[in-house]
Order: C-alpha cells, then sequence, then structure tokens
C-alpha cells in the first residue's frame, strides 16, 4: 500500500531536498496479489516463449501473434487498462516488474512493449470515449494489435519537423492522409496505429488509423543488427481517408501525445533494460563457476570477478534508482486521482512530473546493459561470439536502448533543459540553495558532527555532490545564459552530474530501507555495491565538473571553481578490489544475481 503521507518531493527536486528511506520502494514492499501477478509473468516467460525463442528470432510473425493472444488470454496485455475496456489494471510498479521481466524474451518482449505500451496507451489517455470502446477491447484480448507511427527519413529526436501530412476534405467528413512512417515496431502485424501527420503544414496533430484502409502500404522488413525478431517496416500513407472521428486529442497538439508517451517509455525501458542487464549477470556468472582454464574456474581470477561485481553494482545501483522513481509516480498518480483528475490525466500528470528522472533512467539503465552485454560477451570469451551461445544475439540486441525513446544525447539534453525550466517558471527553487554554496565556497569547510551510522560517509558525500551541481552549473549559467542551449557539451557535462546524484542517492536510501527489513548482515553485498558506486561516482563527477568549467572560465573563476570541485569530490578512497571481490564472491556462491 501507498504511504501518501509522506512527503512527496517534486521531478528533480532531489538535487535540493532530502528524503527519507522509507519514502522508497525495495522488493519487500510487494503484496501477495502482486507477486502472484508476477509469478503468472515468470511462468508465461519459461514455459510458453523461452523455449520458441529460436523460433521468434528467425521473425516468425504468426508465432508472436499467437504467443500476444495467449498473453491476452491471461490478462497480461492489459496491466496498464481499466477494467471497462477489459483490463487487468495493476499499478506502476507491478507493471514496470512485469516489463522487467519480459525481457529475457528478447524480441517478443518488445513486440509486447510496443503494442501494450506506446501502441494502446495514447488511446487510453487521449482518445475518446467511443474510440476507446472500440479500438482497447479488442486489443487488450489479443484480438488486435497496435504500433505507433513517428519517425520518419528525414524527422527523428526532431519529431515535430514531420512531412507527413493531413488535409481536410472540402465536406468535413475526412482528413486525406499523405506521407512515409518508417522503423515501425510491429508494423508488420498491427491492425491500428497512431500516426502523427501536420495539418495544414504546422500542426503536429495524432490520427488513429487502420490497417485495411486504402492507400496504406508497407515495406519490406528491416534487416536489423538486432532485435530480428520483432517486425519493422515503413508505412507509407497515399491518400488515406481518415475519418474526422479517428482524429486522436485535439489539432496542433499531437506533441503532447508524443513526448507524454515517451515518458512513460523511458522508465519502462530502463525496466526492461535491467530484466536483461540481471539476465546477462546470471549467464556471467553460471559460465564463470563453469569454464576452466589454468586448473580452476575462471571465477577466481581476480579480473572476471571485477566484472561480474561491475555489472552487479551497475544493475543494482540504476534499479534502486527506476524503483524509487516509479514510487514517487505511483503516488503522484494516486494524489492526482484523489484531486479530481481524470485516470487519463493523473497517469499522464504523474509521468510529465517525474519526466527528469525518466530521462536520467532511460540513459543509465540502456547504458548498464550495454556494459553487461560487452563484459558478459569477454567472460565468455571465444564462445560468447559464437552464435551457439546467448551472449552474440543479447550483444546485437542491447545496442538499439541507446536510440530508442529519444538518443541518450537527446535525454541527457533534455535532462538539463526540463529543470532549467522549472527552476525559470519557479517550480524548483534552486536560488537560494545555490547562493548558500557560494558563500560556503568562500569560507572554511565546516568540521560537522561525527557520524558513525551505516553508510554515513556515503550521505555526506552525495550532499557534497549537490553542493557541486549547484556550484558548477549556477556559475555556468550565469556566465552563459542563452548562450548554453549551443554547448551540447557542457549540458552533458551537467547530466551526467545530474545523474549521478539521483543514482547515488537511490543506493543509499533503499540499502538503508533494505538494512531496516532484512538486517545489516543480510545486505551486506547491497552495502558493499552502494559504497562502490558511489566512490567511483565521486570521480566521475569531479571529471565532468572540471570539464565543464575548464569549457568556458579562466582566471580568478576558474581558480575558484576548481577549488570548490576540489571540495565537493574530496572524499576517503574505499579499497575497491576488497568490495568487488566480496560481491563477486556472493554471486559465485549463489550462481546467479542475489540481490534485491
Amino acid at each position: 500500500m501507498l504511504d501518501t503521507d509522506q512527503k512527496l518531493l517534486k521531478g528533480g527536486e532531489f538535487l535540493i531536498a532530502e528524503t527519507e528511506p522509507s519514502n522508497v520502494f525495495i522488493i519487500e514492499d510487494f503484496t501477495e496479489e502482486q507477486n502472484m501477478v508476477l509469478a503468472m509473468v515468470k511462468e508465461f516467460v519459461e514455459k510458453k516463449v523461452l523455449p520458441v525463442s529460436a523460433q521468434i528470432e528467425s521473425l516468425d510473425i504468426e508465432l508472436t501473434k499467437k504467443l500476444l493472444k495467449e498473453a491476452g488470454e491471461l490478462g497480461l496485455l492489459g496491466t496498464s487498462f481499466p477494467e471497462e475496456y477489459g483490463g487487468f489494471m495493476q499499478n506502476f510498479e507491478t507493471n514496470m516488474a512485469l516489463t522487467s521481466l519480459l525481457a529475457p524474451t528478447r524480441s517478443f518482449s518488445l513486440s509486447h512493449g510496443a503494442h501494450t505500451g506506446i501502441g494502446m496507451l495514447p488511446i487510453l489517455y487521449f482518445g475518446t470515449d467511443a474510440q476507446k470502446q472500440k479500438y482497447l477491447p479488442p486489443c487488450i484480448a489479443g484480438d488486435k494489435f497496435a504500433a505507433y507511427c513517428l519517425t520518419e527519413p528525414t524527422s527523428g529526436s526532431d519529431a515535430l519537423s514531420a512531412k507527413t501530412n493531413a488535409a481536410l476534405s472540402e465536406d468535413g467528413s475526412y482528413y486525406l492522409l499523405n506521407g512515409q512512417k518508417m522503423w515501425i515496431t510491429n508494423a508488420g502485424f498491427a491492425d491500428v496505429f497512431t500516426v502523427f501527420a501536420q495539418i495544414d503544414g504546422d500542426k503536429f496533430t495524432g490520427f488513429i488509423v487502420e490497417r485495411d484502409w486504402e492507400g496504406i502500404s508497407f515495406g519490406a522488413e528491416e534487416q536489423k543488427l538486432g532485435i530480428k525478431g520483432s517486425s519493422t517496416r515503413q508505412v507509407f500513407f497515399e491518400n488515406v481517408k481518415v475519418p474526422v472521428d479517428n482524429l486522436l486529442g485535439e489539432i496542433g497538439k499531437g506533441h503532447k501525445i508524443a513526448f507524454n508517451i515517451l515518458n512513460i517509455g523511458r522508465i519502462k525501458l530502463c525496466a526492461g533494460v535491467l530484466g536483461g542487464s540481471k539476465m546477462l549477470n546470471n549467464l556471467s556468472i553460471q559460465y564463470a563457476n563453469e569454464r576452466k582454464q589454468f586448473g580452476k574456474s575462471i571465477g577466481n581470477f581476480g579480473a572476471i570477478k571485477y566484472k561480474l561485481a561491475e555489472q552487479a553494482t551497475r544493475i543494482y545501483a540504476t534499479e534502486t534508482a527506476m524503483h524509487r522513481a516509479g514510487r514517487d509516480i505511483s503516488k503522484m498518480e494516486h494524489k492526482l486521482l484523489e484531486d479530481g483528475k481524470t485516470l487519463a490525466e493523473a497517469l499522464l500528470g504523474a509521468a510529465e512530473e517525474y519526466a527528469i528522472e525518466c530521462a536520467i533512467l532511460k540513459v543509465y539503465g540502456s547504458e548498464c546493459l550495454d556494459y553487461c552485454a560487452d563484459e558478459g560477451l569477454q567472460i565468455h570469451g571465444g564462445m560468447g561470439y559464437s552464435e551457439e551461445m546467448h551472449m552474440a544475439g543479447a550483444y546485437r540486441d542491447a545496442r538499439i536502448n541507446r536510440i530508442f525513446e529519444g538518443t541518450n544525447e537527446i535525454n541527457r539534453m533534455l535532462t538539463v533543459d526540463m529543470l532549467m525550466k522549472r527552476v525559470m517558471k519557479g517550480e524548483i527553487d534552486m536560488m537560494q540553495p545555490a547562493m548558500a554554496v557560494q558563500k560556503e565556497m568562500m569560507g572554511m569547510p565546516a568540521m560537522g558532527t561525527p557520524d558513525n551510522s551505516l553508510l554515513a560517509d556515503e550521505k555526506k558525500y552525495v550532499a557534497n555532490l549537490k553542493k557541486l551541481f549547484l556550484a558548477v552549473a549556477g556559475a555556468t549559467i550565469q556566465e552563459l545564459m542563452q548562450k548554453l542551449e549551443n554547448e551540447q557539451e557542457i549540458l552533458m557535462n551537467m547530466a551526467d552530474i545530474m545523474s549521478e546524484i539521483y543514482i547515488c542517492e537511490s543506493s543509499i536510501l533503499a540499502t538503508l530501507k533494505a538494512v531496516s527489513v532484512r538486517g545489516e548482515a543480510a545486505c551486506e553485498g547491497e552495502i558493499c555495491m552502494t559504497k562502490l558506486y558511489i566512490n567511483d561516482a565521486i570521480e566521475r563527477c569531479g571529471l565532468q565538473a572540471k570539464n565543464a568549467v575548464a569549457s568556458w572560465a579562466d582566471g580568478d573563476t576558474k581558480r575558484m571553481l576548481m577549488l570548490g570541485i576540489k571540495r565537493f569530490t574530496k572524499h576517503e578512497f574505499v579499497n575497491t578490489k576488497a568490495l568487488r571481490r566480496t560481491i563477486a564472491d556472493s554471486l559465485l556462491a549463489a550462481n546467479t544475481y542475489c540481490f534485491k
């Protein structure tokens, strides 16, 4: 159950405010009912999908449709949808866990996610009652399937520059749709498409389009680097008559559909890639135990322990942040519903509130998976390069996630841009904290009261990283002003510092809450991973801060800021070798990823 009496921070407010461990979500917070739902998902994955994964990866579309239909019969296509449309609605945390459990199915998880996410959610959130009643029940049942048409040959990250156009007929009964969309997941079998087009050349608008309407045609299946079992085609529209009743949302407000759906897509992508990362960590651990060289298992070697522990640490840290954001989104949904918002308004509003955190998670989750795939293949050596093993396919599949849902570069810049807009609107007060940091930099460092509690040093280090961000970002914005939007390298420096702060703090909060539930001895691995991640994150933040400042500052300003960076990144460097070996030994003993 959600404790809605606890203080709920605004999106981005983590940079200037504190939160308590009791506010975050850990696995023990799942209810018995939620665990039953997730057990059903796990059974479906293990018994129905994984045994035929080779066929799916060969692009057996009929098999994918059959499995999606079976998922619909179990209610697994409707966990984000109300019962009135045939749904089996679950809360946000459950849906994220479901996404994570589906990840080992590789291409099938993408087909499922595109159908239940970007395919159907625009209709739930922005459709009329008639549109919802017509299109959602058959899609939830698995009788029809959905897709999302946004990207074009000349518009990717710059989605609003789309060339596909829609012209209203003289009698006002339909729009004539013309244009081309590409990289459309599920296009080979989808029946219902959310399509974005320009009305009158400049009114970006959404439409619901049906597959069998005259004038729609499809390109051949794309030959992709990875996710080969998912259908990806171009979709062409030539004088397609779209009834005015199929206009989705408001004319000229298509960006609200596109961008809000992406917020949800980003955090769910994080859930999926972390599920994939755990699978790769498991495979790496098992191979390290099985493979023998020089008379012993390769898991005994320090170089392998390093890789296994680093995989697990990145997974754990990022997952704590994902669960924290997911819990905040759930709480905000509940609050908005209590305030009288409709279900769609509450769901969209909650995701929009935490759009900054969603962007952070998309970036760090996808880069965690890339690390796990790359080092997992390395652990497998020559066998990892063979198609006989899982690693080669997983390595190819992983790469798309840094492009999906907005490239990681775009998401990094969005992280800072969204924060600055909220500050300018007065939604987040960063001025007073920034001034306090400037004043602190002019004085002598305070000694503070000794604190011997668990992870006390790490809490102090994260508090200092927040000061680091305020000092560097404040000075940079003050100096560059409007020019900053053209300094993408600096924006990405600042985004990474923000992101590290969120993930570091989330790790501390989740670990402390876990200790309060399971005890310190049972959480040794989580404590080690938290210390390790924060130790290395401080070094990364220091480098990002120095690069940002050196990009524009000189003389006394540069010297003062560099001294501030040194002060706020000062820490007692821990024995990272010992921490990694402790983590790796736990993984190897369990023969699986064993941290919650």
